[in-house]
């Protein structure tokens, strides 16, 4: 499988992901040598999908009908049988970027996108969800202790890619997305209560009604947190 090897410099990554206050933090980095690796090798499967394929660094994902993540609000119903491609980490600080591409979906609720899945009860995951043909929904779930929230934009519907990026700070965590994977735009900032320590994050896709389609992740990678320290208000 393909490594993907990111180098960053000791002054930019101190700069991005860490902060004055983080001196054990910093250490490890020395340590480390400056050095984050994505290897596919690591990522592993909670629930198989219909049927996927990799190839260097292209994921594709075919749904199974049925399949979707949700947990009691409002509906009440429980859903927890979404594929997700994860791997694991106890790194406190980084981003990680990925591109969705669902030009086959078609059916009400498709969607693949960037996930954070650490138990049925708690995760996170941002994605677009096709709606109709007029328009779909950029959105994203946070779920923690066994309740779901849904926070939406309406985009149109011939919109087809779409870029996230999910940034770590400890057990605080940011969902951005982007329509050419250089600019993005804040989705939420939210906390993960079972977050701050090992985690899984990776992608996933599915299709909560009867409909199935091929999603395709390209372009990912690991990078120093994004997500830059507050420099406004300080805490009590």
């Amino acid at each position: 499988m393909k490594k993907i090897i990111i180098t960053v410099t000791m002054l930019s990554l101190l700069a991005a992901c860490t902060g004055k206050e983080n001196s054990k933090h910093q250490e490890n980095i020395v340590q480390n040598q400056n050095v984050m690796i994505l290897d596919i090798d690591n990522f592993k499967w909670t629930r198989q999908p219909e049927s996927c394929s990799i190839q260097n660094d292209t994921i594709e994902v075919v749904t199974k009908p049925g399949t979707d993540l949700w947990q009691r609000t409002y509906y009440h119903f429980r859903n927890d049988n979404a594929p997700v491609f994860q791997m694991e980490t106890e790194e406190k600080y980084f981003s990680f970027i990925v591109k969705t591409d669902f030009t086959e979906s078609h059916h009400r609720f498709d969607q693949c996108g960037i996930v954070l899945y650490l138990d049925s009860d708690n995760w996170l995951k941002g994605s677009v969800e096709y709606e109709n043909e007029a328009f779909q929904h950029l959105g994203s779930v946070v779920t923690n202790n066994g309740y779901s929230d849904w926070a939406t934009t309406a985009i149109p519907a011939n919109v087809k890619t779409m870029w996230y990026r999910l940034s770590r700070r400890e057990d605080d965590y940011c969902i951005e997305c982007s329509q050419d994977g250089v600019h993005f735009t804040q989705m939420r900032v939210c906390h993960m209560h079972q977050g701050g320590g090992k985690i899984q994050f990776g992608i996933y896709a599915c299709s909560p009604e009867q409909s199935s389609f091929k999603a395709v992740f390209t372009d990912m990678k690991l990078t120093a947190c994004a997500w830059k320290a507050h420099d406004g208000q300080q805490p009590d």
